[in-house]
């Protein structure tokens, strides 16, 4: 009787499984699982109906992925499932269209497609959904219970080309030339056809990107800030919701150079002067505290700067504003502070009981920093040294409404957003408006004070920071007179040591195919002639230090190994001091690359900083190489060069430059009390400069000339 039992009840669960759910499957499997909505897709795009069905740029393939459960299963099993695809939709005629498609048997969670026919109806809404067959079972259909039908609408048209307009930038038809880099243009796009929700554009040089409108048909707003002048263009293309897009629309227009500051003093009127002439702008008037006829940065267009006491009395002032601080504006300065331990005031602008913004240098707790202030908000960075030049400028940007600092032509600190309020007050030189009166006192010295009503952009930025280097001394090495070989410009000449001598190459007069008998004699480095050394006792040297190795500085020098294997270190440059060198370039053959070591001080076996480029030795043949040192003291780095590149692996902060006294050596390194690590090779076209060189020049270092430094 109880197996009896046992059988009607079992009977009883087979019909009810039998039964749910209005679907058949045996007693042994379980039906597939309904698929879910978020694992349905149109053409890639999720699904969905109404207002979010998604739009198509071709008959699309629907996706789904559809699951079995596996309880059931011998671990050797897998659940194997295939889909039941059905799509209708309402033709013309109001008559209800289907098709329907079953997709080949995959495993379990795998993905299921169909690719819709090729006749499809356009622009009409075609609903579908999906359910799972495992061979015994069918699940519920997708849009069942909790489920949703899945929509989509064939886009088969393009879009209308977009139409390109811009008040700030005309097109050459209407004006050929507009004002100019630094300036924001503002351009509108838009399209005739009124599913367009997107457009994808690229102005010549960039930036490129895609903009999406509020809604489909409405136009946009590009903003745009010209970097550099010159023809430019804007290419866009219209993207409708389906994806498609229109033909391409171009817009051209011509970019002027940034227009010159709304004010500026250069600083430089003759000593005794009361007050400063303006070249634009209105003159300034100068406090007891001000002298005038200081020195000028080297290497800049100026030839004289002021020096502020520190004083109530070393101040100048316009009396009047200089720019409108709730629009665009950029003010900068050379200065050279005399202390560094308090705040102090480069340029500020009056407001009511306070500074509009100030520009100087800030005193905190982690030491001083120059800093820009406007509108609640600061922007801080840079590090200012007691009695060195810097270039500071501070910009405010009101089309994004940030703040930024620029250092020596360098963005330093973090943009901040910065609401200024109307400061009409007089525009002051050396002190900043507060609630008490003038405070943050300027001492040391300012020069060439500069106010733009435009974005002064990066390169304008770099290029008023830029110290033009000085050539000190050029080698070119191609004779030598008891034991010196000249300056180019009639300087100091190299003296030659034992092992070293002046090759001299071939005059390109003897051809073996002419005269068999005539003796090849190979050409030099550059030009008619190159230092040879030993790599015993060979070297040469100037009479005394050729850089100031703690100020900006370049060398430049081509050489060439004459062993393929070196068995020791090489250096071809090096400055010494007292005990140690300065700095040598040397060839490691251990790493199989080019050096620039650095002593962390003037001491016997003092910790190192070691910078490398990756090269193998050259042995006796081919033209060389072309290296590099170039110490800015502006941004704390010193660089190797080879051939004329260099990267992060060969770049090292160096926060100040030690001073050294010993000439310089070419072809030995300082070792103790006497020299080390003779070169054996060719050196050639050794060149000397105060100042650092851009990326850009360095590529002319080495063969021959001098580059333009333009």
């Amino acid at each position: 009787m109880g197996r009896r039992r046992r059988m009607v009840v079992a009977s009883c669960a087979a019909a009810l499984l039998a039964t749910a759910a209005g679907t058949a499957y045996a007693v042994d499997n379980l039906p597939p699982k309904q698929p879910l909505v978020q694992d349905l897709q149109s053409a890639g795009k999720a699904c969905a109906t109404g207002d979010n069905t998604p739009y198509v740029s071709a008959p699309p393939r629907l996706s789904a992925v559809l699951y079995d459960p596996e309880e059931d299963n011998q671990p050797s099993e897998s659940s194997l499932v295939k889909g039941e695809f059905e799509a209708w939709w309402t033709d013309p005629a109001g008559v209800q269209q289907r098709r329907t498609y079953t997709s080949i048997t995959l495993s379990s969670g795998s993905p299921q497609d169909w690719r819709m026919p090729d006749d499809i109806p356009a622009n009409t809404v075609v609903s579908w959904h999906v359910r799972a067959n495992d061979g015994k079972a069918t699940s519920p259909w997708s849009d069942e219970g909790d489920g949703s039908v899945c929509s989509f609408v064939y886009d088969d048209v393009n879009p209308e080309k977009a139409t390109l307009s811009s008040p700030e930038y005309p097109t050459p038809d209407d004006v050929f030339w507009v004002d100019g880099v630094g300036v924001y243009g503002h351009f509108t796009i838009d399209s005739p056809s009124d599913d367009v929700v997107s457009y994808t554009y690229g102005f010549l040089g960039g930036p490129y990107g895609t903009v999406s409108a509020e809604r489909p048909g409405a136009a946009v707003t590009l903003p745009y800030l010209p970097l550099a002048s010159g023809p430019k263009s804007l290419t866009v293309r219209a993207i409708d919701r389906s994806g498609r897009s229109s033909g391409e629309s171009r817009y051209d227009f011509n970019v002027k150079a940034g227009r010159a500051p709304v004010a500026r003093w250069k600083l430089d009127d003759p000593v005794g002067s009361h007050s400063a002439a303006a070249e634009t702008g209105t003159a300034a008037r100068a406090g007891s505290g001000v002298t005038f006829g200081g020195p000028a940065p080297a290497g800049t267009g100026s030839t004289a700067t002021v020096s502020l006491d520190g004083s109530g009395h070393g101040f100048l002032t316009s009396n009047t504003p200089a720019t409108d601080l709730r629009k665009t504006f950029a003010v900068s300065a050379w200065v050279r502070p005399a202390e560094t331990g308090r705040n102090m005031t480069v340029a500020s602008q009056d407001a009511d009981g306070t500074s509009g913004f100030s520009l100087g240098l800030r005193h905190q707790d982690a030491g001083a920093a120059w800093s820009f202030a406007i509108g609640g908000a600061r922007v801080a960075g840079g590090v200012p040294e007691t009695g060195e030049w810097a270039h500071v400028l501070g910009l405010y940007d009101a089309e994004t409404r940030q703040a930024r600092l620029y250092v020596n032509g360098h963005e330093v600190g973090t943009a901040v957003e910065a609401t200024p309020a109307q400061a009409a007050g007089a525009f002051q030189i050396g002190r900043a408006r507060g609630s008490a009166g003038y405070r943050d006192r300027w001492q040391g010295d300012v020069g060439d004070v500069q106010v733009h009503d435009r974005v002064v952009v990066p390169n304008e930025a770099a290029e008023l920071a830029y110290r033009k280097p000085k050539l000190l001394g050029h080698w070119s090495l191609e004779s030598a007179t008891d034991g010196a070989s000249p300056e180019e410009s009639e300087g100091a000449p190299l003296r030659l040591g034992t092992g070293a001598s002046i090759y001299q190459g071939s005059d390109n007069s003897c051809i073996q195919d002419i005269d068999p008998d005539c003796t090849y004699v190979p050409p030099a480095l550059v030009g008619d002639g190159h230092l040879r050394l030993d790599g015993e006792s060979g070297y040469a040297a100037t009479d005394g230090p050729a850089v100031d190795t703690g100020d900006s500085f370049t060398l430049g020098v081509a050489v060439r190994l004459a062993d393929s294997e070196p068995a020791h270190p090489m250096t071809v440059l090096s400055q010494a001091g007292e005990h140690t060198d300065a700095f040598k370039v040397r060839y490691e053959p251990s790493t199989h690359a080019w050096q620039l070591v650095m002593p962390e001080k003037d001491e016997v076996g003092a910790p190192e900083e070691v910078v490398s480029q990756i090269e193998g030795a050259d042995g006796g043949v081919g033209q060389g190489h072309r290296l590099a040192v170039v110490y800015d003291d502006a941004t704390d780095t010193i660089k190797l060069y080879l051939d004329g590149y260099t990267n992060a692996e060969a770049t090292a902060s160096l926060p100040s430059g030690r001073h050294s006294t010993g000439a310089l050596q070419i072809g030995r390194a300082k070792a103790g009390d006497g020299w080390s690590e003779y070169l054996h090779g060719d050196v050639d076209e050794i060149q000397t400069y105060s100042g650092a060189l851009r990326d850009g020049d360095i590529l002319g270092l080495g063969w021959g000339t001098n580059p333009c430094l333009c």
